[in-house]
């Protein structure tokens, strides 16, 4: 099976086309040589691919018929990605996090006037002193 639609079928790309484009930028190497998208796989092949920040390493068990559900990848390919690439992966979503919060922007009017109200007790508390 080509190695584009291998990791279609595994679900690890969610279009074949995603596959080529990696294959083109030379991100994706099946027993450590570049591969083309049309690069045969056969069980026992390592396929080595950056996606997500994470360089992922799988090994071919065996090659499906057709795209298979996510229940069943692991009957086809074995993930031999080191837990520390997760972690890795896990701390960086959490600096970025703290760096900034998603979803959050400019105050609310409602939070502007939280923010006011908080400012005013302060400054209550210092005159009584």
């Amino acid at each position: 099976m080509r190695v584009d639609k291998y990791l279609w079928c595994v679900r690890y790309y969610k279009t074949r086309n995603m596959v080529t484009e990696a294959c083109k930028k030379n991100h994706i190497t099946v027993n450590g040589q570049v591969a083309k998208p049309s690069k045969e796989v056969f069980p026992t092949d390592k396929i080595t691919f950056r996606k997500d920040q994470i360089t992922q390493i799988i090994t071919v068990l065996d090659i499906p018929e057709n795209r298979v559900g996510a229940k069943l990848v692991d009957i086809y390919r074995k993930n031999e990605t080191p837990p520390e690439a997760y972690a890795h992966l896990e701390l960086l979503k959490l600096s970025k996090e703290h760096y900034r919060k998603s979803g959050t922007g400019r105050p609310t009017k409602k939070d502007r006037r939280d923010i006011d109200e908080y400012g005013e007790e302060i400054n209550d508390e210092e005159e009584e002193n």
